[in-house]
């Protein structure tokens, strides 16, 4: 039997709530835990709940999804935190992923690949989807005010500190590989990946595979 998962949903809006309990209840591994209506009552739900997956919208009153992401980190690493977004039009989006979010759900993808990804967050992967990983780090660091400044050149720097298979699957991760698309590529068991993910993440200070994807693109642009 699979091991349950736990889901908080953060959304303003009833339906996109409704729509994703839905589709999330109806999959056995999962319970809907508790909805929040604006980033506040998330973090609330999520400290007294302990889910473990947050599906969280950026914009939402009172306090947006921004905010209540950095607020949850603080805490630590745990919930895995799912930025909702619509991706065109989300400006947020990158700081939410520099502030330690898990990936990014688009609103109108497939309710499979709803249910595929909060099992990915759960299992401590990221949601990158790989079609659209450059065109998402692209769009997100152009519009980052902290994106200049001789950043790529720290990101390389840190980055010259693995070893030849840690860039290697750092390189890997940058793309939204997973675990077994990973391990299939270089040869390598999804244990082994696991074990090497574990170690980049702490080798270079970053919270989660979304910021090792892009440091990797900070020290390709130099930017």
């Amino acid at each position: 039997m699979a091991e349950l998962i736990r889901v908080l949903i953060a959304d303003d809006d009833p339906l996109v709530r409704v729509g994703l309990s839905l589709v999330l209840g109806a999959a056995p591994e999962i319970q809907i835990v508790g909805e929040a209506g604006d980033g506040a009552e998330a973090v609330e739900l999520a400290r007294r709940l302990r889910p473990d997956v947050v599906l969280m919208d950026v914009r939402m009153p009172r306090t947006d999804g921004l905010a209540a992401t950095a607020e949850l980190r603080r805490d630590g690493p745990a919930p895995a935190i799912v930025v909702l977004t619509t991706f065109d039009t989300d400006e947020n989006l990158l700081g939410a992923l520099r502030l330690g979010a898990n990936g990014f759900l688009l609103k109108d993808i497939a309710p499979t690949e709803i249910l595929d990804a909060v099992r990915r967050a759960a299992a401590g992967e990221s949601i990158l989807a790989p079609s659209v990983v450059p065109r998402l780090i692209g769009y997100a660091v152009a519009r980052d005010p902290e994106s200049g400044g001789g950043r790529g050149g720290r990101a390389s720097a840190v980055l010259d500190r693995l070893t030849e298979r840690e860039r290697e699957v750092a390189e890997a991760v940058a793309t939204g590989r997973s675990n077994a698309e990973i391990g299939a590529e270089l040869h390598m068991s999804v244990p082994t990946v696991k074990a090497y993910v574990s170690r980049l993440l702490d080798k270079l200070g970053c919270a989660n595979r979304v910021q090792v994807a892009i440091l990797v693109h900070e020290s390709r642009t130099g930017k």
